[in-house]
């Protein structure tokens, strides 16, 4: 039996839940994970321009990602702003999800937080009965890849040149669920 994700890599010295991700940043303001909502948009925006500086989605995409898929749309937030967010769409036969977007803002980057998004996906999916999950990174992004195999994500493809269009490179990485 394959080990799940939270089991190979346990919260550190036996903490869990939100004291795990409580540091001096947060130390008043513990971190909610939650679903998205309309509200959300323009945090939404600034956290995904400065997790994607060079290439943000336009407002009006993420408009209409809150709008399709906002249940599988979740932000972690402080109660004042939010810190990151993942999007996962599941296909229609509920075989397969991809993860589409992972976002945290470069100043809360190394604390867990992507980190907690993906498990609480995976979570989700496992409900769900989804079989495999898919997701793609760019090849240079080292800090990503190290995260996903650390969940378990395999890149037995490799590098599929041109996928997002010419010179925009992306790994592809699968687990099974």
């Amino acid at each position: 039996m394959t080990a799940l994700p939270e089991e190979r890599f346990p919260s550190r010295r036996g903490r869990t839940g939100p004291s795990l991700y409580r540091d001096g940043a947060f130390a008043e303001r513990p971190l909610t994970m939650r679903e998205v909502t309309e509200d959300d948009l323009p945090e939404l925006v600034r956290v995904d321009q400065e997790a994607f500086p060079d290439d943000p989605y336009p407002y009006f995409v993420l408009r209409q990602l809150c709008d399709l898929h906002g249940d599988c749309l979740l932000v972690l937030e402080d109660g004042e702003s939010l810190h990151g967010y993942v999007l996962y769409v599941t296909t229609r036969d509920g075989y397969r999800s991809w993860i589409v977007s992972l976002g945290v803002t470069r100043d809360q980057r190394g604390r867990g937080l992507g980190r907690r998004l993906m498990l609480e996906v995976l979570r989700r999916l496992r409900g769900e009965d989804v079989r495999e999950v898919r997701l793609t990174v760019e090849p240079a992004n080292a800090a990503a890849i190290m995260l996903y195999r650390s969940l378990g994500f395999s890149s037995d493809e490799g590098v599929r040149h041109d996928y997002f269009g010419p010179g925009e490179d992306r790994l592809i990485m699968t687990l099974g669920l």
